[in-house]
């Protein structure tokens, strides 16, 4: 299953956001948090059993970086599964936000 950008919405409410994919009555996101001007926390990463192994959770973040990048931030992945997409994709090195103190 192949995913366009475009149809995954971006919903944002102040501090906090998400990225939301639907199909067949099933809903999967992305959410985050803004932490000051410049960083945003990639906190959860929720993909129902519908979704799963169709790279659905991949899809999500990769447009969640691709929005940050447009933006000048950077992004800590608290999420482990956003985590684990930029240790698969060292091409997004220059927006990671390392830890304090790690």
């Amino acid at each position: 299953m192949t995913i366009e950008q475009t149809e995954i919405e971006r919903e944002d409410k102040g501090s906090k956001g998400r990225y939301v994919y639907r199909a067949n009555g099933a809903e999967a996101e992305v959410t985050f948090s803004r932490a000051g001007e410049g960083l945003v926390i990639i906190d959860h990463t929720g993909v129902p059993d519908a979704f799963r192994g169709q790279g659905v959770g991949q899809a999500l973040v990769t447009r969640a970086v691709a929005d940050f990048r447009a933006e000048g931030r950077k992004v800590l992945p608290l999420c482990p599964f956003a985590a684990a997409q930029f240790r698969r994709h060292p091409e997004w090195a220059d927006l990671l936000q390392e830890r304090s103190g790690t």
